[in-house]
This record gives C-alpha cells, structure tokens and sequence, in this order.
C-alpha cells in the first residue's frame, strides 16, 4: 500500500506531506482546489514523462517522493532491484523518487539509488493502477484484457507454461538460426573457428601464469643490473681491507680486550657476535641470490615472447586469461556444432518439431478453459454494471484462436481477444476501445475491478471522476463497490460525491489556501466532524437539513 506522498512544487502545492491509510481514502473538495495533483504527483513517481510547465511559479524545481509497504506485494521486485543494481527494500518500505528541474535535469531514485525512468515506470506497473478520464488506456489494450480474463479464471499457472514451451523454442531457433547461412559464410565461420581455437589451444595457457611470467621478465630484462649490484654488496661484506667483516673483526678484538679489563662488557661481545653472525649471514644469502641471476639473452627473449603472447590473446578474446579459457572453450563447441551441421540441424529440427506440437497442443487447452470462462466473467460483470446503473447492458468477450502454424504466437497464448460492451437495450456490443464516454469507461473498469478484487495482483487502485454522470441510488452502489475493493487493496478515490464518499474509511478535503499573497493547495485529513461539514458541503450546503443527511450517511 501507499503509505506516504510528499509533493514539494508542483503546481499549487508547496510542501505537501500526505499520511494514507490502508483500505478506502477519498479526497473530496471545491473543483479547481487541487484534488487532481494527487494524480499528477502518482504519475510522476511511477514514471510518467515530466512537464516542467508543472513546477510551481517562482521555484526552480520539483520533487514527488511515495513510500509504499511492500509486504504484501505480490511481485518480483527483490530479484529486479538486486538485478538492476539498486538497494533493497528496508523494513519492507520501498521508496521511489523523482525530482525534476526548469533547467531540464530529471533525477530518479529508487530506495536512495539513482535509477533511470525505464526502471521506475516497471516498478509502477506492478504498484498502482490509475484510472480516471485520461487513464483507461491499460484496459483497452488487449493484452491487459487478456490478462484480465486469466486472473478471473485463475489460469496464471498455464499460461505462464505455455511462455515457457515459447521461449524454449526461441532459444532453439536462435541455434538454428547460427547454422543456417550460406555456404561462403559458413566456410568463413569454419575457417575463423579454428583459427581461435588452435590459438588458444597452442598457448597452453594457465589462468594464473601472467603474474609468474611478468616477474620472471621483469627479473631478466634486469639481470646484468642486479649481478652488478649484488657483488658490489658482496665487496663491502668481504674480509678484504675495509669490509665491514674486517672492520667487525678489529672491533671485537678491541671488546674482549675490554672484557678482559671489566667483566661487565660481557654482554657487549656477545652483541658483536651476534652482529658479525648476522652480517655473515648476509654474505652468504646474496652470494647464493648472485648465483641464480642470469644474464641469458635467450631466456628474456622467450619470456618476452611469452608476454607478448598472452597480451595478444587479452586484446582478442577476453580481459583475463581466463576468460580467453573460456571464450577458447566456447568456440571449440561452436566448431564442433558446425562441422556437425547436418547433424545439428537435423536435431535442431526434430526438437523444433516437438516444441509445436506441445505449444499447439497446451495452446489449444489454455483456448478452451478460456471460453469456459468468458460467459462467467460476462456475467459477473454485467451483474456488477446493473448495479452500477446499466440496467440492461452487456459485457461480454470475443475470441479468437490461431488455428494456423504457431511459429509466430507470442508468450500470451494462441488466442486475441476483446471485451466488448453494450450499455443501453438494443444496441449491439461495441469494443470498449470505441466508447466514448470516460464515465461508461470508468464504471466498466469498476466493475471489473469489484470482480477482480480477490485476484488483482496491483495492491493500490485510484479512481478519478469513477462517479461521472452518476447520481442517485447507483451513486450509492458506487461507494459500496469502492467500499468492497478496498477490503482486498487500497483504494483512492476522487469524487464530487457524498454517497461515494461517505463510506471511506479516511477522508481527504483538498482546499485552496492565500499565503504570503499565493495560492496554495492543501490536502488534509479530515475528523469526524469535520467530515459532517464537508459532506454537507456536498449536498448543498451548511443547512441543518444537509448536515443531517451527511450524519445519516455516516451513520452516525
């Protein structure tokens, strides 16, 4: 659920921080009083593209923030944030945000990380479902309706193996497609196969030999320089005239003679001998170092080839000797699979072959468990829509199934289909994409989303202008279809009605405040008297007999 919005400049609100409550919220108020920047604010946050003619007067920017509690949400969001590289959800709160500038910048951010609009419109997709005069585009498409119709027949389960029999046979196509080309091309591709693979293959490379072989070249090419310097060390180490080996032995000749005058110099000798212990030590470790240096031409240039070779190979297939390994290893199955064409080929097709016939096959079941469930949902609906006004109209569904080769059916299965509506007696179903009303549009949607409260996976459902065109007892069976919805989602709604909203279980007033000489527009949360108030508003006025009617639609 949206648990909070923050909108700073947008349009006529300042700094606005808007607590919603789980269930039915509606948010009444004067036309032109600002209800209609909750929508615009949602729009923003779940990705909707930006107009900077929104951002208030005298600000240089906006900013719309949307916390929801996602732990009932019924959507892979901890894999997709994880694998777009943003933070997750902390204490099952995500947070979405979207800031935007006169100057053109436009920052998106989801749980504190930069994302880009792509991401955040996919994120709303699974959060919010917004209809209202300008927002019924998801159910005239018909893969919404589609999906629609598999929500109520709980069919999730084959359709969703039916995608996967579809992508698994794409994945063989793609195969296919590899081998199938000309015959210039294929001798190219041979030829380019096996020149890769004998070349990584004679370098009998090792995943961790560059280091070793950067050292031991580093260490040749150097060679002459530390010969020169480890002799001369071993010159100052030896016992010739002025080494410190002969300079040590005259300095403990002259500490015994010491001892020998003051028995407490002791310790002092066993020093020096430990020095000259040491100092030998020294000698015989860079004698031994100057042993190994070699000063061999014919190995710094092997080990230069080598290097050389192994930089090569990073430049053509990979950042890493390994994965020159494993670019080698993938390329020699390549070359395997072509030398094996017709072979491959001939398998290629036999899975292919397999594939249709199951695809057809699951198609076909998952066609007819979905006319089984069109006269249920038509029905349903239609009850709903009676409720709603439409004494005698129909909703009903048209399908059709591909009953052709199936090579190019997409993941959804083999059928299309069209939900189709006639409001008045007489008059034939028209699909919806050619009603022109948006309050007929809207009630249809209503009323398949009462039908669909148990199933709809979208945890916040907004209703703007739901009530166009409505009055009398069906405004009441709106709010009570509003009032149902929301015992299985939250629900916002924004209506001119007070039987619409009465029934809320927190209600919203959006007014229109002068500040420091500007119009501001405030949305608040209303009490129970206050409530009274602005249904009486409604009705017509502060009257007692507007008052009293507001209190007996509240029940109070």
């Amino acid at each position: 659920m949206l648990t909070t919005l923050r909108i700073k400049n947008l349009a006529l609100v300042a700094d606005l921080t808007l607590e919603l409550q789980p269930g039915y919220n509606v948010i009444t108020g004067e036309t032109g009083a600002g209800k209609s920047i909750l929508i615009g604010a949602l729009n923003l946050v779940l990705g909707e593209r930006a107009d900077r003619a929104l951002i208030r007067g005298g600000s240089d920017s906006c900013s719309v923030e949307a916390v929801f509690d996602i732990s009932r949400l019924n959507a892979p969001l901890r894999s997709f944030l994880e694998e777009n590289g943003l933070e997750p959800c902390e204490e099952q709160q995500l947070v979405l945000k979207r800031a935007f500038t006169s100057a053109g910048a436009n920052r998106q951010f989801i749980n504190g990380s930069p994302a880009t609009l792509n991401t955040l419109a996919t994120i709303g997709v699974w959060l919010v479902d917004i209809h209202g005069p300008h927002e019924h585009q998801s159910l005239l498409r018909p893969a919404m309706q589609l999906a629609i119709l598999d929500a109520f027949g709980k069919l999730d389960g084959e359709r969703e193996t039916f995608a996967e029999l579809v992508r698994r046979r794409a994945s063989i196509e793609a195969d296919k497609a590899a081998l199938i080309v000309d015959e210039k091309t294929y001798v190219q591709q041979l030829d380019l196969l096996r020149f890769q693979v004998e070349e990584i293959t004679a370098a009998r490379l090792q995943g961790d030999e560059e280091e070793q072989v950067d050292q031991n070249y580093r260490r040749a090419s150097n060679a002459a320089r530390l010969l020169e310097l480890s002799r001369s060390a071993l010159d100052s180490l030896g016992e010739n005239d002025g080494s410190l080996l002969t300079q040590a032995g005259m300095i403990g000749r002259t500490l015994q003679e010491l001892q020998r005058v003051d028995g407490s110099a002791a310790p002092l000798v066993t020093l020096h001998g430990q020095a000259v212990s040491a100092l030998r030590e020294l000698q015989g470790e860079l004698s031994h170092y100057a042993d190994k240096v070699d000063v061999d031409p014919a190995r710094l240039q092997a080990l230069e080839e080598r290097l050389n070779l192994l930089h090569s190979l990073k430049r053509k297939y990979g950042a890493t000797l390994a994965e020159v390994i494993a670019f080698g290893g993938e390329a020699g199955r390549k070359l395997r699979s072509l030398e094996q064409r017709d072979a491959e080929l001939q398998r290629l097709n036999a899975e292919l072959a397999k594939f249709e016939a199951d695809i057809l096959r699951t198609g076909q079941a998952l066609s007819a468990k979905r006319r089984k469930v069109i006269p249920q949902l038509g029905k349903a609906v239609s009850k709903e829509l009676s409720d709603l006004g439409f004494k005698q109209s129909r909703f009903d569904v048209t399908i059709t199934t591909e009953t052709g080769p199936v090579a190019g059916v997409e993941c959804r299965g083999l059928d299309t289909i069209e939900f189709q509506f006639a409001p008045n007696p007489g008059e034939p179903a028209r699909p919806l994409r050619a009603i022109a009303s948006s309050g007929e549009l809207a009630r249809v949607m209503l009323a398949l989303k009462t039908v669909l409260a148990a199933e709809d996976r979208i945890p916040v459902l907004v209703f703007d202008e739901v009530d166009a065109n409505v009055g009398g007892e069906t405004a009441n069976t709106v709010g009570e279809k509003m009032q149902q919805i929301a015992r299985k989602r939250q629900v916002l709604c924004i209506t001119h009605l007070p039987q619409v909203a009465a029934p809320a279980s927190a209600h919203y007033v959006a007014t229109k405040q002068l500040k420091a000489g500007r119009t501001i527009s405030e949305i608040t949360l209303l009490d129970k008297k206050d409530r009274v108030t602005e249904l009486a508003r409604m009705l017509g006025g502060q009257t007692d007999a507007a008052r009293n009617h507001a209190e007996a639609l509240l029940g109070s």
